[in-house]
């Protein structure tokens, strides 16, 4: 099946970019980012930076770009049967324009990728021509249940640490 991603969200004042794969697809048929109500990701985001999980999402939207934080994907498109990363087919991913998406938010610091994939296919798929900082984290998906929440949250705190600065 064919999966295409969201347009991103973003602010002017966007410092930190989180990047996941490709929406799951009940995040596909919700129109939302992470709408999987067991994917750690506004959880996560509740803990490091006081948005509330449970509030409306445009809530959560507009309250992560308060912050200082946007959301994309690596692809803006791929064939994935089903939600996994690992099912994405080789060769099938599109990725998204990077270099328009930076030069549109150039007080950008630190893209965060959300799993092991999302990194993979980044770097697979995009040369940047401005130096970036990146940070690995732990995946927030409910097949990544061999990182404990706690955890992911401590290695997630980075983001709050660099809204801060």
């Amino acid at each position: 099946m064919d999966a295409e991603g969201f347009d991103p969200i973003a602010a002017p004042t966007s410092i930190v970019l989180i990047l996941g794969t490709l929406p799951s697809q009940e995040s596909l048929r919700r129109r939302e980012y992470y709408a999987h109500p067991r994917n750690g990701f506004w959880p996560i985001m509740e803990a490091i930076v006081g948005i509330p999980a449970k509030s409306a999402y445009e809530e959560r939207v507009r309250k992560l770009t308060d912050a200082g934080i946007a959301l994309w994907d690596v692809c803006a498109a791929a064939y994935r049967p089903g939600s996994l990363d690992l099912a994405i087919r080789r060769g099938s991913e599109v990725p998204n324009d990077f270099g328009a998406f930076l030069r549109a938010h150039p007080q950008l610091k630190l893209i965060c990728f959300n799993g092991a994939k999302a990194a993979e296919l980044f770097r697979k798929h995009v040369k940047l021509d401005t130096p970036m900082r990146y940070c690995d984290l732990p995946s927030t998906s409910p097949a990544n249940a061999r990182v404990p929440f706690r955890e992911k949250v401590a290695l997630w705190s980075v983001i709050r640490r660099e809204c801060e600065t």
